[in-house]
């Protein structure tokens, strides 16, 4: 799992429960103001969005806290280089048996259409296309946080004026003890705010931010099969095929594999 989003949300929470003061922390609780900010944002997402993409919260967060080793770049390299192999030995129809192991869907179907003889640029098109689609879906999802980092603070600043007018109001009354009720007022003003910003910053930023992440992780493992299984086709060098696909990697950790593969033997014959 990768922990550093709940590593940063307890951080943020123990630094903010810090400032205050732990004998300060009921100043903070105010159920007008978390109707107003809390409430308020869910209800406008709920406008923005259709059930569908609502339902899939559970879903996010769990995203989120996946490790990002589900896309390993260098081990589905080894594994096209490991099909280029077979394939320049046997042909193409010897991956059939091959692709049925495969548990990765995209992967798996990938090698599964240049077995059926496709058209190289045929294949090329259909899976960026599923590429593009996927990226939409995604894009919708991040959507949602975004526009929740947005929503907070706006609801935030709603409550500000709801509790100024108030208090301007209990002003005006205060010779018939509206005056009373400025303290609580002012707290909603001030209290909403704060609920805002952190709603929108501590919560709803980090998860749009990770989700984009992983939505780049999980491009560029389709992009390197893409490559990779259009290399096979072609009947690319499986070590010309390591060498290109390793390319998406930083220089560092791309000389590491190409060694380990060289002083493995690679199996690139």
């Amino acid at each position: 799992m990768d922990l550093t989003m709940l590593i940063g949300w307890i951080l943020a929470a123990i630094l903010i429960v810090n400032g205050i003061g732990v004998d300060k922390l009921g100043n903070f609780w105010d159920v007008p103001s978390v109707l107003i900010v809390i409430g308020g944002t869910i209800a406008g997402l709920v406008a923005c969005y259709p059930f569908r993409i609502l339902k899939e919260v559970p879903k996010h967060i769990a995203i989120c806290l996946r490790g990002g080793k589900k896309y390993n770049i260098p081990k589905t390299v080894d594994a096209i280089v490991d099909l280029a192999l077979i394939a320049r030995q046997s042909g193409l129809l010897a991956l059939e048996e091959k692709a049925e192991e495969i548990k990765e869907p995209f992967f798996k179907q990938a090698v599964v259409m240049i077995v059926d003889a496709n058209d190289p640029d045929k294949v090329r098109a259909a899976l960026e296309r599923q590429v593009e689609d996927m990226m939409t879906r995604h894009e919708e999802a991040k959507g949602l946080y975004v526009k929740g980092s947005a929503l907070a603070p706006a609801f935030g600043m709603i409550g500000t004026l709801v509790g100024l007018i108030n208090m301007l109001k209990g002003m005006d009354l205060s010779g018939s003890g509206g005056s009373s009720t400025l303290g609580q007022d002012m707290g909603v003003a001030l209290i909403t705010t704060f609920y805002g910003s952190s709603l929108s910053n501590v919560i709803f930023h980090p998860i749009a931010q990770k989700l984009t992440i992983r939505d780049n992780e999980e491009v560029l493992y389709c992009q390197v099969i893409i490559e990779g299984v259009i290399a096979i086709q072609s009947g690319d060098n499986p070590k010309v095929i390591r060498e290109r696909l390793l390319a998406s990697l930083d220089q560092k950790q791309q000389k590491k594999l190409l060694a380990k593969a060289g002083a493995g033997g690679g199996g690139d014959k």
